[in-house]
């Protein structure tokens, strides 16, 4: 934030508001808050799935570890797929990256996502970024566009299946969320207000506005990382009885909807308990609660040991090759 001016005294009273203002905002965004939450959404999860613990086991077994290994490796291909939106976004900011390189930035600094406070993997990446060259304005501004298209993705995922299968949803105002990010991203639209905001931070603008052409290629691969997830909890959903075609469409439009939700709820580090009350509010009635709760369950398993196998590959094959290049 810039400085503030320097002015005449003022009355004592007339800095109380910014100090309330101030605390209000720090207890609200505050590690308390956020490790709190984490811990009632871990203490409600444990309760439901000990809850239904009879029905998540027999579930489980119904699933098998085919289907766990396959969607293990949709999850895998899905990080790809979402790695690329940064990609693609960077190199139209005028930082093109290899593949490996790219994805050590991405799945190393997204780890920081679990941490309390949405910042850190934009931080993670801008450092890890330094590495290769890139500005840490260039990458910063990557990373947050690419958490828009992945959220107008999800979005677009889930008005273009949900609206034809759900019934009541909860937490349909999220969709409002998906015209102010059409119209946001449009490049008239988006290369002015990242102008003006590089320079209210009085830092340099950016070197390249972004294109349309780029915004579309990083949508069309959040497209795709949603269909990918989707196909990790639709392997689930026929597992236990759902049909094909319905559980596909549930599947694809539930999940990204979940994780939108859970993005927007900011409180929540990485979706905490958001994503699992959607999965098992979508899936319940197709497959029970029990069978609902274990695919929540398993899936967030999955995304979580993806994140770390993707984070801990990259970081070794990068080290490995380290020294042949030196």
């Amino acid at each position: 934030m810039p400085d503030h001016p320097v002015a005449a005294p003022a009355q004592p009273d007339s800095h109380e508001p910014d100090v309330v203002g101030t605390g209000a905002r720090r207890i609200l965004t505050g590690r308390v808050v956020r490790w709190g939450f984490v811990a009632v959404a871990v203490a409600f999860g444990a309760y439901a799935v000990v809850g239904q613990w009879s029905a998540v086991r027999a579930a489980l077994v119904d699933i098998g570890p085919l289907a766990i290994v396959g969607a293990f490796v949709a999850v895998l291909v899905a990080m790809l797929a979402s790695m690329q939106v940064w990609r693609v976004l960077l190199a139209a900011l005028g930082s093109p990256l290899p593949v490996l390189a790219a994805a050590k930035v991405v799945f190393v600094g997204q780890l920081g996502k679990y941490l309390p406070g949405s910042i850190w993997p934009v931080l993670a990446q801008m450092e890890l970024g330094t590495a290769h060259k890139v500005p840490r304005r260039r990458s910063a501004t990557a990373s947050v566009l690419t958490m828009l298209v992945s959220l107008l993705g999800g979005l677009l995922a889930a008005l273009g299946t949900l609206p034809f299968l759900a019934g009541a949803m909860p937490y349909r105002w999220a969709f409002l969320a998906a015209p102010v990010l059409l119209a946001a991203l449009h490049p008239r639209v988006l290369n002015p207000v990242l102008a003006a905001l590089l320079r209210l931070a009085r830092r340099p603008p950016l070197e390249q506005p972004l294109t349309g052409r780029a915004v579309l290629v990083a949508l069309g691969w959040s497209l795709a990382s949603w269909l990918l997830y989707g196909v990790q909890v639709w392997l689930f959903a026929v597992r236990l009885g759902a049909p094909d075609g319905r559980a596909v469409l549930l599947a694809i439009g539930g999940f990204a909807f979940a994780w939108s939700v859970g993005f927007l709820v900011v409180f929540a580090p990485a979706g905490a308990g958001v994503r699992e009350v959607l999965l098992v509010a979508v899936f319940g009635p197709l497959v029970g609660v029990g069978g609902a709760t274990a695919i929540a369950v398993v899936s967030r398993i999955l995304m979580t040991v993806g994140d770390l196998a993707a984070a801990g590959v990259v970081a070794a094959w990068s080290g490995r090759r380290r020294p042949s290049t030196g």
